[in-house]
């Protein structure tokens, strides 16, 4: 991934983790947009609080910065449970998990981000976990080799992921639940731009959090990364106080458009116009043109330029479209002249 990218939705690192801890919220009643997933959670978990029952096992999927964290947090808190995280690089072999699962107690919450990047080994163990709240553990090896039938209490297993399409069949299949969680639009943005200035106590010009949120690219923690940065700069620059020429000068800085995109979204329209003439271009060769790994590219710039409009997939690779050259201020391609060549039977 591009390295120090303000626009990605992935967090930077463990400081900016830390930041965005203390802007979220903790009660289902606080949390913004994401209506529908909100609506069948509280029924869950209210109807899960009534039977004096764990809630079944969930699978939150979506781009990354929407919430799905967030998200399990709040779950944990409604339900009055602790929750205990790791993730899937983490969880290597079958003693990693034993350490979470032997831990949990009845009704706790285990929650496990990037669950797609699983090893197979630890993903079919996991299995007569979330299904039968046992596991068979092996200790020893060779011939003194014995397994172990461990029973475990009923725990809620949360799964966060980036990738759905990853996840094998079986393993989707043994969550209850499964939650999509979609890009925010502009106003539940600013609303939660609204509730983070409040919390930050930064004083704001009316307008100010409506620019930066139109520049968030539909995702929470990067509203939340932009405000950041803005706060810093005013205060710096300016009286403390968001104006909107602060903002402007701010996200300027930043390279960050009007519609939100960096100088790594307009080099790769750019590269499509300029190298392959607007395009079809294949995934591979505007990786190699612009120096970058295609998961980057495939994970990180092209979900926002598809959802805009600017980029188009097709069989044989992708195009830009009017709306992108007309934005970046590039001519329509000119079409080719045919060239003047002899009869064939001349």
């Amino acid at each position: 991934m591009a390295i120090g990218r303000v626009i990605s939705g992935q967090p930077l690192n463990e400081a900016e983790e830390s930041f965005n801890n203390s802007l979220r919220p903790q009660q289902l009643g606080e949390c913004i947009g994401q209506s529908n997933v909100r609506e069948k959670l509280g029924i869950a978990i209210e109807a899960a609080k009534q039977r004096g029952e764990p809630l079944e096992h969930i699978l939150f999927y979506g781009p990354p910065g929407l919430g799905k964290t967030t998200l399990a947090h709040v779950v944990a808190n409604e339900m009055g449970a602790r929750i205990r995280c790791s993730s899937g690089p983490a969880l290597v072999k079958a003693g990693d998990v034993m350490g979470l699962l032997s831990s949990v107690s009845t009704g706790d919450i285990l929650f496990i981000d990037e669950i797609h990047r699983l090893s197979t080994t630890v993903e079919e163990f996991i299995y007569p976990a979330m299904e039968d709240f046992k596991v068979d553990y092996t200790v020893d090896s060779g011939l003194h080799a014995k397994t172990i039938n461990f029973p475990l209490k009923r725990f809620t297993l949360i799964g966060a992921t980036t990738r759905a399409g990853l996840l094998s069949a079986p393993l989707r299949s043994r969550f209850g639940m499964l939650y999509h969680l979609q890009f925010y639009n502009t106003e539940e943005l600013t609303e939660i731009l609204a509730r983070s200035a409040e919390l930050l106590q930064l004083e704001c010009e009316e307008g100010t959090l409506e620019l930066i949120a139109g520049r968030s690219r539909g995702t929470p923690r990067i509203a939340n990364r932009l405000l950041k940065r803005v706060r810093d700069y005013a205060q710096v620059k300016g009286s403390g106080i968001l104006s909107a020429d602060i903002v402007e000068n701010a996200l300027k800085m930043e390279q960050i458009d009007a519609l939100g995109l960096d100088h790594l979204d307009r080099a790769f329209l750019k590269a499509l116009v300029n190298i392959y003439d607007g395009g079809p271009a294949g995934i591979e060769a505007i990786a190699a043109t612009l120096g970058e790994e295609r998961d980057t590219l495939e994970d990180v710039v092209e979900p926002y330029l598809l959802q805009i409009g600017f980029v188009r997939r097709t069989k044989r690779g992708r195009e830009i479209t009017p709306q992108a050259r007309d934005h970046l201020g590039l001519k329509p391609p000119r079409s080719k002249a045919p060239k003047d060549e002899p009869a064939l039977f001349e």
